[in-house]
């Protein structure tokens, strides 16, 4: 039976400024990132970068038992594309899989990197590395498997699959699951909505965020650097920017999706926050907005099982 909404809610350390991207700003404890995100009522977490939670098994669950938190995935950068180096980049990822499953983690959530440092820049390759890129990924896909993970495909700002033409070939091209991210999908120039609907049984893991629509544009313009509009507050809190969040979720909870919403609102954070200020206050908006939506669906959900029932039963009478 699948579990209510409410209890699907996850964190990501980004959200707390957290990020892989050298330079990319202050970066606070975990101690401190997974005690804001359970006061607040989140129920789970992503891994975070290398070396923000424990590396070792035993670490990471004692760490995560600590805090009260589920682990629900991690992001893992890599490159798939260049046959030359898809050992080495498999046996990173192998490395991460490993922790991630010894912690019960369901998904391993991939981005298909350039290679460069950073999300700055797109790049549209040939056919000859579209092939390598599914083979990559089905070799991807195997090695999570054989650590009882699903690897999920993430279209990302700065990599292969951005743009909405990129996420319809990986559609057509390769069978990996998606982790639709709102944000990201609609910086590429996609609607999040119409790729829910589009990939509707593709979609594996979820990562919310809202957006500045103007601040976006000025991304995918050119206009403005990734790095730089995440300063300025690119991401906003759900339903304080241009998405239909709302439309997102209720499409993937009529679709039958059972998986984790991770609240991801990527920031860049100068110094560390004094108490109970700085990231935590945009992390519980969020938080309180999917609530809210989870305390409708939810109802809905519990009305159609019982009608489900109910008309088993009485077709049994009869």
């Amino acid at each position: 039976m699948r579990r209510p909404l409410s209890e699907r809610i996850a964190g990501a350390p980004i959200t707390w400024g957290v990020c892989e991207v050298p330079g990319w700003g202050h970066q606070m404890s975990a101690e401190r990132v997974l005690g804001e995100m359970a006061a607040i009522g989140l129920r789970a977490t992503e891994l975070g970068p290398d070396g923000f939670l424990p590396m070792d098994q035993a670490g990471l669950r004692h760490g995560l038992r600590s805090s009260g938190l589920a682990l629900v995935g991690g992001f893992v950068p890599i490159v798939l594309h260049v046959p030359s180096v898809l050992r080495s980049e498999l046996a990173r990822m192998s490395r991460q899989a490993d922790l991630l499953a010894a912690a019960g983690a369901p998904v391993v959530v991939l981005a298909a990197t350039t290679g460069s440092t950073g999300y700055e820049r797109s790049r549209a390759i040939d056919e000859d590395s579209w092939r390598a890129l599914v083979d990559g990924l089905d070799a991807a896909s195997a090695d999570a498997t054989s650590h009882g993970l699903v690897a999920t495909l993430h279209p990302h700002r700065g990599t292969l699959v951005e743009r909405p033409d990129e996420v319809d070939r990986l559609l057509e091209r390769s069978s990996i699951p998606l982790c639709l991210d709102t944000g990201h999908i609609a910086i590429g120039g996609a609607d999040p909505v119409t790729v829910a609907i589009k990939a509707a049984g593709r979609v594996a893991h979820v990562h919310l965020k809202d957006v500045s629509m103007e601040l976006s544009e000025g991304v995918r313009s050119g206009r403005l650097g990734y790095q730089e509009a995440v300063g300025m507050g690119m991401y906003r809190p759900l339903g304080r920017g241009g998405l239909d969040i709302a439309g997102v979720v209720t499409t993937l909870e009529r679709s039958g999706y059972d998986g984790w919403y991770v609240l991801e609102q990527d920031t860049v954070i100068a110094a560390e926050p004094a108490t109970d200020g700085g990231p935590i206050e945009n992390a519980r908006a969020s938080y309180e907005f999917l609530m809210e939506l989870a305390s409708v669906l939810d109802g809905q959900g519990q009305e159609r099982d019982a009608g489900v029932r109910a008309g088993g039963a009485g077709g049994v009478a009869q």
